[in-house]
């Protein structure tokens, strides 16, 4: 088969899994997992050997004529780089380690058919995103990944906390696929083709009329769909979705889908400096914000979905800088290692009963319980905290050496101030990293107190995918130097100063927490701490729902403890009531859009209740009333009538001879 044909079946496969699990579910339920984990993991094979094909060379491209528009053509595409051929064995890899994981952590679930297709056809719409060459055929994976993320993190409807995160999740992202949706069309208008390839062409030739208009509209789709600052919260609230759908999401999947979308078309948004600059400034609140949630969290879900979105403003911060080799990957690199944590949190919910890590933190002997989850965590946090020679590290510093390179000159790309804004920012960031990523490691493992529940080993299908994806995330970073034609033939290697700087940054984060961790944990002991749902034999899918609302039933939130022992809550004082609700963000939000529209809808309700029903229900009664009327004088006598006509006509006749006496007098 040729390449193309090859790279056409990728998203294919799963689409296919997909369609058949949802017919087959029901009458053979025996043939569900299979047709979950094998066409997935068919086409993780294949885009290994399209990568392989591509080999970081030319870009191949092939197209066919979707439908003619009458103006701007819709083509069947699709554009094969070093960067997408890389994205989609990431897609591919991960994917297919959640299928597998999920048929251990769904196992007796009643909805498992349908949730195990809706994951296969959220792995075929972000292929057709990666693969797609065609600005329209890439919004159709871009759309069908929002509407498989409403039902996949409103899986568990049952709680109240699963149906707000579904519909808040579809809702903030529709709010900025709205502007995006506008700036592909004003992009396509201006260029003359929603072809990749032409509208590279186009802006190379100076064919761009609009770009920072055209920059901020796209940006905003892209802040919605990759959770950056404004349109981040509801990044935090999806977690009440279940485990492996949060890998899915956070490491290869929606989020990252805005990302690869502006590393796909960075020559547009690096035509407008202005944009670049709004795109910096966005990732270093991201960055700095986030990390700021992520150490008041108490739900070790929540410490990594804010986590997520501090690794995506690095990400934001390479593009906005001008380098989408560093952007992608770190977005490679985080995919890894954040698949393993959110796995492995899974795991940890499980043997722990609870989601709460200040429940965790009263609870020994975890590590022990859960000795596959607690060392691929441990080196999945080391990645996060980018400590070498893990992959996070030679990923951070690509970002970080971009960074520099634009804030001291010696690229042009992006003004300067963009390189400033993300140089100090994620340095910054990096102090945060790892306070947070070693508080998680603290409270999870080293707690202190009667021993975990004993929920026997852990299946197989979920210990040996966190074993899968460690390898890269312990690996991957080494590559840097096999892999430069892959990344615009641009080097990965970290420099001196950034690498001393930032992992600096990172062991004075820890150390700190850890100091902090020795002085606090004497309070552990008060008050006593136990949103625990433990049940022994109840399978992870269980647990996880269950941990979910006794935790809030506990605490009154998902998101706090009222811990005097939690190590983040001593280092951020007087802050930490801020950041444990992500800075009042949603409650700004509130203020400022949902009450006003409810304020006008409730405005409207009014208007029409009482003026315009008011107009139509008296129309009605005064057709009403003269029915009424003239329905007295339909007797049915005829003499009743002869009386009337007689009486009218000698009404007409004397108003007849009136008026001619009248008008004969004038």
């Amino acid at each position: 088969m040729t390449t193309t044909t090859l790279a056409a079946l990728v998203p294919l496969l799963p689409f296919l899994g997909a369609a058949a699990g949802l017919l087959l579910g029901r009458t053979a339920p025996g043939f569900v997992r299979p047709l979950a984990v094998l066409p997935t993991l068919a086409a993780a094979l294949l885009a290994v050997v399209v990568a392989v094909r591509q080999g970081g060379g030319r870009p191949v491209d092939a197209a066919t004529q979707l439908t003619p528009t009458g103006s701007v053509p819709i083509d069947l595409a699709l554009h094969l780089d070093g960067f997408a051929v890389l994205v989609a064995v990431l897609v591919g890899l991960v994917a297919t380690c959640v299928q597998i994981y999920s048929t251990a952590y769904l196992k007796n679930d009643a909805r498992y058919p349908s949730y195990a297709a809706l994951v296969s056809l959220f792995t075929s719409a972000m292929l057709l995103v990666v693969y797609s060459g065609d600005l329209m055929v890439l919004l159709v994976g871009w759309e069908v990944m929002g509407i498989c993320s409403y039902f996949l993190v409103g899986h568990y409807w049952e709680t109240p906390e699963a149906r707000a995160a579904s519909l808040k999740a579809f809702l903030v992202t529709k709010l900025g696929d709205v502007p995006f949706l506008i700036g592909l069309f004003a992009l396509a208008v201006d260029t003359g083709t929603f072809r990749i390839t032409g509208i590279l062409a186009a802006v190379a030739h100076g064919g761009l009329d609009h770009p920072t208009l055209i920059a901020l509209l796209l940006l905003a789709g892209v802040a919605g769909k990759s959770a950056q600052f404004p349109l981040h919260t509801w990044l935090p609230d999806a977690m009440a979705g279940p485990t492996p759908v949060s890998a899915l999401i956070h490491a290869a999947t929606m989020v990252a889908a805005g990302i690869y979308f502006v590393a796909r078309l960075l020559p547009v948004f690096a035509a407008s400096g202005a944009a670049l600059v709004v795109l910096a400034v966005m990732a270093a609140v991201t960055m700095i914000g986030s990390g700021l949630a992520a150490l008041a969290q108490d739900d070790i879900k929540r410490v990594l979905a804010y986590s997520t979105i501090g690794q995506l403003g690095y990400m934001s911060g390479a593009l906005a800088v001008g380098d989408r080799g560093a952007a992608v990957f770190h977005l490679l690199s985080h995919g890894a290692f954040k698949a393993v944590l959110f796995l492995a949190a899974g795991v940890v919910i499980h043997a722990a009963g609870t989601n709460s890590l200040a429940a965790m933190s009263r609870m020994g002997g975890l590590a022990k319980r859960i000795p596959d989850a607690y060392w691929t965590m441990t080196v999945a946090l080391l990645a996060l905290a980018a400590i070498p020679p893990f992959a996070g590290f030679f990923s951070k510093e690509a970002v970080l050496v971009a960074a520099e390179h634009t804030a001291f000159g010696d690229r042009d790309v992006a003004p300067a101030a963009a390189g400033w804004t993300i140089l100090v920012a994620g340095l910054a960031a990096a102090v945060l990293t790892a306070a947070y990523a070693t508080r998680l490691w603290l409270l999870a493992f080293r707690g202190r107190g009667p021993q975990a529940p004993d929920h026997g080993r852990q299946p197989v299908a979920m210990t040996s995918v966190l074993w899968v994806l460690a390898a890269p995330t312990i690996a991957f970073g080494l590559t840097t130097g096999a892999l430069t034609g892959w990344f615009d033939g641009h080097s990965l290697t970290p420099s001196l100063t950034t690498a001393v700087l930032s992992t600096g940054a990172g062991l004075a984060g820890g150390l700190v927490t850890y100091g902090t961790w020795r002085h606090t944990t004497a309070l552990a002991d008060r008050p006593p701490v136990g949103a625990v749902a433990a049940h022994p034999d109840a399978e992870p899918a269980l647990v996880e729902a269950e941990a979910i609302a006794s935790h809030t039933a506990a605490y009154g939130t998902i998101a706090d403890a009222p811990d005097p022992s939690d190590p983040g809550r001593f280092l951020l004082g007087p802050l930490h009531r801020h950041a444990v609700t992500g800075f009042h963000l949603d409650a700004l939000c509130t203020t400022l859009f949902v009450r006003p529209v409810r304020a006008a809808a409730q405005l409207v309700r009014f208007l029409d209740r009482e003026v315009v029903d008011t107009y139509v229900h008296g129309s009605a009664s005064i057709a009403r009333g003269l029915g009424t009327l003239i329905r007295r004088v339909q007797t049915g006598n005829v003499q009743t009538y002869l009386g009337a006509l007689l009486a009218g006509t000698l009404v007409l006749a004397i108003a007849a001879v009136v008026f001619a006496n009248v008008y004969a007098g004038a």
